[in-house]
């Protein structure tokens, strides 16, 4: 019989690089899970109040931010990082559970945000400066 009930181990990671120039997030956890996650991808889906809302209708599609840069990576316990980015957005709390679901689920969530881009008719990429 077995008396084991306890909850599997979550992926913990086990290394984490902000690499080419602050544009990609580079993630090993120990179940050997590997992730290079864009900044941009980071940066649009922040977990923060900011973009997510309180609700579904209160979400914000972020957009202009194809070139935006990690400049901060800020522990947050041992359950999450904080990023903060060039574009001066810090508050998103980002649990390993967070980035691994993200590294996980990549391709279909760039093309999902470039679909509501495309609907909205909004850009990847910033306004022109004046």
């Amino acid at each position: 019989m077995n008396t084991d009930h306890s909850k599997p181990a979550k992926p913990w990671p086990t290394e984490l690089r902000v690499r080419e120039g602050g544009t990609v997030l580079a993630v090993t956890f120990d179940d050997g899970a590997r992730f290079t996650l864009p900044a941009e991808i980071l940066r649009v889906r922040s977990p923060s109040a900011e973009v997510q809302g309180h609700s579904e209708a209160e979400r914000k599609l972020v957009a202009g931010k194809r070139h935006v840069a990690i400049l901060e990576v800020q522990p947050i316990g041992n359950y999450a990082v904080r990023l903060g980015f060039d574009d001066l957005h810090a508050t998103g709390i980002y649990s390993w559970e967070w980035i691994y679901d993200c590294g996980c689920n990549l391709a279909g969530y760039q093309a999902e945000y470039e679909a509501a881009l495309a609907a909205a008719g909004l850009s990847r990429d910033p306004p022109p400066r004046r």
